[in-house]
């Protein structure tokens, strides 16, 4: 008698680069954002660590409701999400194409990528004096840092992008007759707008990152506004949950921008 069919193998889920359902990757990202609060609900309830400096994620999310009904926290968020998407839509809009204009011409690369270079190592907020010498201490001056913050790294990502374009490409279209400005729009943008897509993800974090630096410069609103009015007075749950809304704002936006990669470009994720 012949052997019976080995059953197939069900592929590992620890291969390297392997696939990953969208039920395991769910049940992975759950334990992964679940395990930090258990473990910060367990330290904050023992006797090791004062209360005052860690309150627990119940006194937290109890004062982020206590701000949402009485202190007027979709306010805070609003002008928060407002100032932080503002700065970043005018470092895109002015990033896109001149990062385009570095990866795809030498000589322009010559001239700016130094420059940019030199200025994206300067820390924004050493930028905050001259801001509010230069746009006073209206929404302009908190919008301004943080587009110094994210714009001179989006161009040099944007720039990287699309110097990474396969060179054959390249010269094939110039066999077929390519224009410079049909090379750049059909060549180059087209093949580097998956990686500039993911630039614009990346640099959106980086957006939220400068927000506290921004509503530094006189603000009376905002999220960051409100931590830096919390550490005053030692109100650490009002910190603790103002970083919770920025990381949950900014996680919806991550998910959107790759919602926005799958749907664009499925072709790189297992579909079409």
């Amino acid at each position: 008698m012949s052997a019976p069919p080995a059953s197939p193998r069900r592929p590992s889920l620890w291969v390297i680069a392997g696939p990953l359902s969208r039920r395991h990757y769910w049940m992975f990202a759950a334990i992964g954002l679940l395990v930090p609060f258990i473990l910060w609900a367990a330290l904050s309830a023992s006797a090791w660590v004062d209360p005052v400096f860690l309150p627990g994620p119940a006194r937290v999310f109890a004062r982020l409701a206590t701000w949402l009904i009485e202190d007027d926290l979709m306010t805070d968020a609003g002008i928060s999400i407002y100032r932080v998407m503002v700065g970043f839509l005018l470092s895109a809009v002015l990033a896109l194409p001149l990062g385009l204009l570095i990866g795809a011409f030498r000589p322009v690369e010559a001239l700016l990528e130094p420059l940019t270079d030199f200025i994206r190592y300067m820390p924004a907020v050493a930028f905050i004096p001259l801001v509010m010498l230069w746009f006073g201490i209206e929404e302009s001056a908190k919008i301004s840092i943080i587009f110094i913050g994210t714009f001179f790294q989006m161009v040099l990502m944007v720039a990287e992008n699309v110097r990474l374009v396969p060179r054959a490409q390249i010269e094939a279209a110039q066999t077929m007759g390519a224009s410079r400005e049909e090379i750049i729009r059909l060549v180059l943008l087209q093949s580097a707008k998956p990686a500039i897509l993911d630039t614009l993800r990346i640099t959106m974090g980086w957006a939220w990152t400068y927000l506290v630096v921004a509503e530094l410069v006189a603000a009376n609103s905002g999220l960051g506004y409100s931590i830096l009015k919390a550490q005053r007075f030692l109100k650490t749950d009002v910190i603790f949950g103002g970083i919770i809304l920025i990381g949950v704002i900014g996680l919806l936006m991550d998910q959107a921008f790759r919602w926005l990669h799958r749907k664009a470009f499925p072709y790189l994720h297992g579909r079409g």
